[in-house]
């Protein structure tokens, strides 16, 4: 089964309560964005999968401000909410993963079994502790061929905790996520000012992507907020949770016609771009060339550095893997658990342009002296 932000639960509108003493970073943000870098917007999106969850757990402020530090365009995170109505940043329903709650021998009648999109999980579930308890916890990291230096030494942090990472940055962050709980979810939105259309003045001072592998909460939030929406696609065996609709359905051309209304991209599995057969790719699919023709931009996932996901075709060499999707296939963004290999990818490829206005500039100078110098 394959962890993804559909896995969120449904019973969610409940008040938010932040019950720990003092929040990690100060909320409200006390950083101005008229000071903030502009977000860059002449190459495709580095998008930090849950921070930069391949060197330190993910999920977690260390995480994300690593992943800020390495050149991420934005960060990525998933909403869970608590037993009493926290939001928190936080990808798996279950605990077990990626904290160290079976150490806590005060929660071990906590484990539960419940039924999670058809299938029986067993574990400690989120819902099933307060923020609180949730905050005794200490993240790890979850593959253990990755760096494991750091496991124990971060707490799960909460939404609002988040926003304050992104709107603390030195320069201009966004952060996305959502799943049914939209009220509350936009409510947090706009309490920090997060708004405005595409590319929109208003969006380029404080850049985000609302995303939701659930097309009805997609559509019912853009009743609420203009703030652009990425449609999350899974695995072709995966029907989304909501509509029980296939991936060949969500796919179609009149699917993208009608999607297109209130997203302004699709997010897929990465595989079902370019399928891959014995660890090879094969011939990519048409879906971006598709999806570019409905005008949808197209943020694949995930993108990982170790040999254990590079396919042969790329010979142990992110930057080949980099290379391919974003020449050849042509895509707008990558959700990378590596943001520094990617941004060192992009800087040596495409590096920020020269400051067109000062050559502009000096160009204007040079006609005039010439005018004069003819005169």
């Amino acid at each position: 089964m394959r962890p993804s932000l559909c896995y969120i639960p449904l019973f969610l509108l409940v008040q938010l309560h932040l019950v720990f003493a003092r929040p990690l970073f100060p909320l409200p943000s006390k950083t101005g964005n008229e000071e903030k870098k502009p977000l860059q917007t002449y190459r495709p999106y580095n998008i930090a999968h849950r921070g930069s969850n391949g060197e330190i757990p993910e999920e977690t402020a260390a995480a994300y401000l690593r992943a800020i530090d390495e050149g991420a365009d934005f960060i990525e995170t998933d909403i869970l909410a608590s037993k009493d109505g926290a939001l928190i940043c936080f990808h798996d329903v279950t605990l077990d993963d990626t904290t160290d709650v079976a150490m806590h021998k005060e929660f071990a009648d906590r484990r539960r079994t419940y039924e999670v999109e058809w299938f029986n999980v067993t574990g400690w579930f989120v819902v099933d502790f307060t923020l609180e308890e949730l905050k005794t916890l200490k993240v790890k990291q979850r593959y253990s061929f990755r760096d494991q230096q750091y496991n124990g030494m971060y707490s799960i942090i909460t939404f609002e905790e988040f926003i304050s990472i992104a709107l603390d940055a030195g320069r201009t962050v966004k952060w996305a996520g959502g799943k049914k709980f939209e009220d509350k979810f936009v409510d947090t939105l706009l309490k920090y000012g997060y708004k405005g259309q595409y590319m929109s003045e208003t969006w380029l001072k404080q850049p985000l992507f609302i995303q939701s592998f659930a097309p009805t909460s997609l559509v019912h939030v853009s009743k609420l907020i203009d703030s652009p929406k990425v449609f999350l696609i899974d695995d072709i065996t995966v029907r989304t949770q909501d509509t029980n609709q296939s991936y060949w359905e969500i796919t179609s051309d009149d699917y993208l016609a009608y999607i297109s209304n209130y997203v302004v991209g699709l997010g897929p599995w990465k595989d079902t771009v370019v399928p891959v057969a014995r660890n090879y790719l094969m011939s990519p699919t048409d879906l971006v060339a598709r999806a570019h023709a409905h005008n949808l931009q197209v943020h694949p996932y995930t993108y990982r550095n170790e040999n254990h996901f590079l396919h042969f075709n790329f010979h142990q060499d992110p930057y080949a893997e980099y290379d391919f999707w974003l020449n050849t296939v042509g895509v707008d963004g990558l959700f990378t658990d590596f943001t520094g290999t990617l941004h060192r990818y992009q800087e040596l490829t495409s590096p920020h342009p020269k400051d067109e206005t000062a050559n502009n500039l000096l160009v204007k100078i040079a006609e005039m002296i010439t005018a004069y110098e003819g005169q």
